[in-house]
């Protein structure tokens, strides 16, 4: 029976000076007597001590780094600094060999890697350390996410990936078809036919799914979804990818203030969650962060670790602040007045971008920011409309580093009013009519958001570009593995 190197590490003590089985990648063979191996379990190594007169010379020749073993041997404390066990092989059985002149053209070479390197060798970059951590902490954030919802009585749904509806109106969607593309049929007036494909209309792959869910909620009180969303956006920026997940709650009976707190609970649950079940992997983390801003000029440099920084945002209550209280802070502070953004702000009513948020955030308020009631122009046609008629009652949570983390509001739940706004933005009233219906019979106030997981776990290990944190990334020109 194989026993994982992280079950060995955590309870040694039960297996000292028994024999057990190991099995993984070799990460380095030292004097032909040491092998650090690792099998994915722990971002730590497992030692295996090789007295290699009693073995085949033959076998020994061809463990190499990334070569594969079971190893049968005995445990014991480790003589040596740097372990605290090690096991002193009996028998060692290569189960997969290490073509080294393969090898040598790969990441698999015991030596650093930038990411770039890495991203193009994204299907042998889990056997990285970094990546190893990355991974494992992306698991753990998406327990926990499902954790959470269930005790607090949320039915997890699965909404469609292939749909007929815009939910956030962007027209920023990729096309579904059964088409050959060579020869698409038209019409008479030389549109393309879509009561010939597939589904009998135009069809796309969702960027939300929001307005499915908020079906589920009319009937189940509490719901949500999670699962990936797609968006053509032409972006090549570290925070943009075209396909992404998205966890999307809806909860019924419920307004703003409710919904501000449900986000706050929720993020702070999955960040304790972390804290408490990552720790070896955040330990090697917050290292390699450390390490990272001893390389940026000291004005630029993060004023805490990694660890310190999401400890942090535990023990603060987040700061909620009106988008008008925010766009008068933005107006007049001095990175505004001296020019210092790329977007300035001159009026109430202008679209806050990256740099504003992580202004307020970073600089202003120095602790997570919840921005509320934004002009009813730069949101969804969904969003609660304010009894000014000027705002919705929208909310954005912003990060240090990330900026907007989640995005939410409470949703209108009159139907005239959301018809009027549906006209007033161009939304096709006749492809939602099942949204609208949701309006007719026995409509209640609701209100949810969308957590757009890749920048949590950015936020979460320190890294700075979300390609790097979702593993296998779709961005343009990119579609590789």
């Amino acid at each position: 029976m194989r026993t994982t190197i992280k079950e060995l590490l955590s309870d040694y003590k039960k297996l000292l000076h028994h024999d057990i089985t190991v099995q993984g990648w070799v990460r380095a063979f030292r004097s032909n007597r040491f092998i650090a191996l690792n099998d994915g379990s722990t971002i730590n190594n497992l030692q295996i001590v090789v007295d290699f007169e009693n073995f085949d010379e033959e076998i020994i020749k061809n463990i190499s780094t990334a070569s594969s073993l079971k190893v049968v041997g005995e445990v014991i404390e480790s003589q040596g600094s740097g372990q605290t066990i090690e096991i002193i092989a009996k028998k060692i059985q290569i189960l997969g060999d290490n073509f080294t002149e393969e090898r040598d053209k790969t990441i698999l070479q015991p030596k650093k890697h930038s990411l770039e390197v890495l991203r193009e060798q994204a299907h042998l970059r889990f056997r990285t350390n970094l990546f190893g951590a990355i991974f494992r902490v992306r698991s753990a954030v998406s327990f926990a996410i499902h954790q959470f919802f269930n005790q607090n009585q949320f039915f997890y749904m699965n909404t469609p990936l292939i749909t007929g509806a815009d939910a956030e109106g962007a027209g920023e969607m990729f096309g579904v078809t059964a088409f050959d593309l060579n020869e698409i049929p038209r019409d008479e007036n030389g549109d393309i036919d879509y009561s010939q494909d597939f589904f009998g209309k135009k069809t796309n792959l969702t960027v939300s799914g929001q307005l499915n869910v908020e079906t589920a909620m009319m009937g189940l009180g509490r719901v949500y979804t999670f699962g990936p969303t797609f968006r053509a956006e032409n972006s090549n920026t570290t925070r943009h990818l075209a396909e992404f997940w998205m966890v999307e709650p809806e909860v019924a009976f419920s307004n703003l203030e409710d919904n501000i707190d449900l986000a706050e609970d929720f993020l702070k649950y999955i960040i304790n969650y972390v804290l408490q079940n990552c720790k070896d992997d955040l330990e090697f983390l917050d290292k390699r962060f450390a390490e990272e801003q001893k390389q940026k000029p000291e004005k630029e440099r993060a004023s805490e670790g990694l660890i310190e920084k999401l400890e942090n945002v535990i023990k603060k209550r987040f700061k909620r602040v009106s988008y008008t209280e925010a766009i008068d802070i933005l107006k007049n502070s001095k990175e505004n007045k001296k020019g210092k953004f790329q977007f300035p702000i001159e009026e109430w009513g202008a679209d806050l971008q990256s740099e504003h948020e992580r202004f307020l955030v970073e600089k202003h308020f120095e602790c997570p920011v919840v921005l509320f009631d934004y002009p009813k122009e730069i949101k969804a046609f969904y969003m609660k409309l304010n009894e000014d008629g000027k705002t919705v009652a929208a909310m954005d949570v912003l990060f240090p580093g990330i900026g907007e983390i989640i995005g939410g509001s409470q949703r209108e739940d009159k139907f005239q009013v959301l018809i009027d706004k549906m006209k007033a933005m161009n939304v096709d009233e006749h492809e939602l009519w099942w949204y609208l219906d949701t309006r007719k019979f026995g409509s209640v106030p609701h209100a949810g958001f969308g957590l757009g997981l890749e920048r949590l776990i950015l936020f979460v290990t320190g890294m700075t570009n979300i390609r790097d944190v979702i593993p296998f990334p779709r961005t343009p020109h990119n579609a590789e593995f």
